[in-house]
């Protein structure tokens, strides 16, 4: 792709930065305008002029850039600060929610009780361990709120104690850009070694001899994880070797051991294919491919005992399992033995195998559930009592026990840690998270099935408070996701038990493009049915109106990122069914970023969107871009939020549709751009911080709904 100026043409307008004195003297603060420079974004397929294409620096240096988003931060302030005391009251009462001196569930490896553990007013936890039994002294593996002190970002994403117990390695990243420092100690002495190795994956394994590290490079422009490397103990970083380097552009790498230890994997995938090999821990060097990579083919090989266990959806949409012992491994799939049938009603998400036994992770109607096989043929599903739910499999090290951890939980239970015996079906609670104030009791979910305009039937997951009169009256948030096959689970969120306090309705749309329906839900909303995402969205909230859970005009729609993307193209598609919406870390400028290689994510996300240097997908994706779309019509009133250091959805995609928004729409309705300025794509880090900036929108949305209290 080529992007050139279109020279003399550039038209200069006055950047009016609100700021905090002009607030208090001026009545009404004026939004922020920002000039128009064109360009042409060329492309085998078309040209498209782009008069704000200028506000990308990859460097976040420009001062013009900076300024304009100090401009809208400042305009944001000015327009909320009349809520000030409602965000405040929003976040106590979160914050009221939280049990702040909570803990994990232990979970025992390798001769040691793991746990974390926060103290009263700790933004992060301390990890700690106990020898042998949980009453043993513990010995802190880290302080992280002493480890977070100076940095305005802090996040340790992946650690990983050595097999002899005495080391331990990490990743850590205090810019939010997701270029993660490997960083080791050790343990009996606290002592920080000299060996360090920048812009990793969060993936950290230990070889055999607990002095060499396997990690993965990212490329330091796409941020593309591609080559696997051992790093030993003692030596530069410059001459680590290089195990495997992945030369196609459209796969990323991930690095793991197998359940029983014996084997290290690096794995390559696609949205449509995966690629894996795997070698002894005690030598990774010479790996060996499970199954060599094709189009459509997937799959993923775990380890147990003398045979391999593999997840795959070869002759099976919805996946399978399959067995293979260690001796015909090299053969590949002409060797596998299914394990279970293939189904069109049951998607397997995913597996953990036991010492004679393998722990399915699976969905059915709509849920999430949870099923044990044992190596005789018996099937133990994991049952519920409620309509909308959703089990997970929790942590679990060792491989040679019966019994098999699970969470369970759903938009009025609180996350509940569970372990189930494979043997007898015997089940026993182990924690139930702390939400102090919270009534289960109090609160009523329902699942409800909407008919789409296609006629497929939309699972709904919803909540309000008991005693909620279905009148259409209330007030009601909507949200979803529906991209990348990632499903939304029921759960309860602290900082939503507030508002259906307020009477407020709470409903979670498992539209397509997820999995919640198995893969063919996914298919049907992605590449160019991605349409049908935005589609069943609309159709969902038009059906609750309908139904009365919700007034017509109170209703917020709400998502992030790739439900960013959902936000645009609804407030385009259907702006008068929505009062408000919330789109943070929002993919809208879809064209101009997936026709950039250099932009991070991009080329392995082909077979997400599309391929826009492909006329058929350019025309299909240019023409529900929320960017490209933009029109001179009345929208919703918007509060759109981005992280200067995002590394998933840059900055400059919603600064961009930000600023095309104030240029086009004919409303009068508040657009407010909150921009983190220390942050990327998950926010400020931190456990209170989320619930800081999710009290701002709240506030500001309870005020659109007119929703009081």
């Amino acid at each position: 792709m080529a992007i050139t100026k279109r020279f003399g043409l550039s038209i200069s307008v006055a950047l009016i930065v609100a700021t905090g004195a002009t607030a208090q003297t001026a009545p009404s603060p004026q939004p922020p305008r920002v000039a128009k420079k064109p360009f042409e974004v060329t492309s085998p397929n078309g040209t498209r002029e782009d008069d704000y294409y200028w506000l990308r620096d990859d460097t976040r240096k420009n001062p013009e850039m900076l300024g304009y988003l100090a401009a809208e931060n400042a305009y944001a302030d000015a327009q909320l600060a009349a809520l000030k005391p409602l965000q405040a009251k929003l976040y106590e009462e979160t914050v009221a929610r939280i049990k702040q001196d909570d803990g994990s569930v232990p979970y025992r490896k390798n001769g040691y009780w793991y746990r974390s553990r926060f103290q009263v007013g700790g933004n992060y936890p301390i990890v700690e361990r106990r020898k042998g039994v949980q009453t043993a002294p513990a010995e802190t593996i880290f302080d992280q709120p002493a480890m977070a002190q100076g940095h305005s970002f802090f996040a340790l994403s992946d650690w990983s104690v050595s097999p002899d117990n005495r080391l331990v390695a990490w990743a850590e990243d205090v810019v939010g850009r997701r270029q993660y420092v490997l960083k080791v100690k050790d343990l009996a002495t606290g002592r920080m070694l000299a060996d360090t190795v920048t812009n990793i994956e969060p993936n950290i394994v230990w070889a055999g001899d607990s002095k060499t590290i396997l990690y993965v490079e990212k490329d330091s422009v796409t941020l593309r994880g591609y080559r696997a490397k051992a790093h030993v103990l003692g030596t530069p970083a410059a001459t680590d070797t290089l195990l495997y380097e992945e030369k196609d552009d459209t796969f990323s790498m991930g690095i793991a051991r197998t359940a029983d230890d014996r084997f290290v994997c690096i794995g390559v995938q696609t949205t449509v294919s995966d690629e894996q090999r795997c070698a002894p821990v005690a030598t990774p060097t010479a790996f060996t491919v499970v199954a060599p990579r094709q189009r459509e083919f997937r799959y993923s090989a775990d380890h147990i005992g003398t045979r391999w266990i593999v997840r795959t959806n070869k002759a099976a949409k919805n996946y399978k399992l399959v067995t293979v012992a260690d001796a015909d491994l090299a053969k590949g799939p002409a060797a596998w033995r299914d394990l279970t049938p293939a189904s069109d009603t049951v998607f397997i998400e995913s597996f953990k195998p036991f010492d004679g036994y393998v722990a399915i992770d699976q969905r059915e109607g709509g849920n999430r559930m949870i099923r044990l096989l044992t190596d005789a043929g018996k099937s133990i599903p994991v049952k519920a009592d409620e309509p909308a739910y959703r089990m997970a499999l929790d942590i679990n090290e060792e491989p040679a026990t019966p019994w098999v951890r699970y969470t369970y939980g759903s938009l009025v239970t609180p996350t509940t840690t569970y372990e189930v015996n494979a043997t007898t079906g015997e089940r026993r609670v182990l924690k139930v998270a702390p939400v102090p104030g919270y009534d289960p009791a109090a609160y009523v979910t329902e699942r409800v099935w909407v008919p789409a305009r296609d006629g497929t039937r939309i699972p709904v997951s919803i909540v309000y408070k008991k005693g909620f009169k279905r009148d259409g009256t209330a007030a009601m948030l909507q949200y979803a996701y529906g991209s990348y096959g990632l499903s939304m689970d029921p759960r309860v969120d602290p900082g939503q038990i507030g508002l259906l306090d307020r009477g407020m309705v709470y409903a979670l749309a498992h539209i397509r493009g997820g999995q919640e329906m198995g893969r063919g839900w996914y298919d049907d909303g992605h590449l160019l049915n991605k349409k049908n995402s935005f589609t069943d969205f609309i159709d969902v909230t038009r059906y609750l109106v309908a139904q009365k859970y919700a007034a017509k005009d109170r209703v917020a729609a709400m998502g992030g990122s790739a439900g960013g993307l959902l936000m645009g193209a609804v407030a385009n598609m259907a702006p008068a069914d929505y009062k408000l919406i919330v789109a943070q870390v929002p993919f809208v400028d879809v064209v101009t970023t997936m026709l950039d290689a250099s932009i991070p994510l991009t080329t392995f996300e082909y077979d997400e969107w599309g391929n826009p240097a492909q006329k058929r997908f350019y025309d299909y994706m240019l023409s529900y871009s929320p960017y490209d779309n933009v029109a001179a019509k009345a929208y919703p009133a918007l509060y759109v939020g981005t992280g200067l250091w995002d590394s998933q959805v840059q900055y400059y995609e919603p600064a961009k549709w930000v600023a095309k928004l104030r240029e086009m729409k004919t409303d009068r309705n508040p657009l407010l751009f909150r921009v983190n300025m220390e942050a990327g794509h998950g926010g400020k880090s931190g456990r209170f911080e989320r619930f800081r900036q999710n009290a701002e929108w709240q506030a500001f949305m309870l005020q659109q709904l007119a929703v009081t209290g």
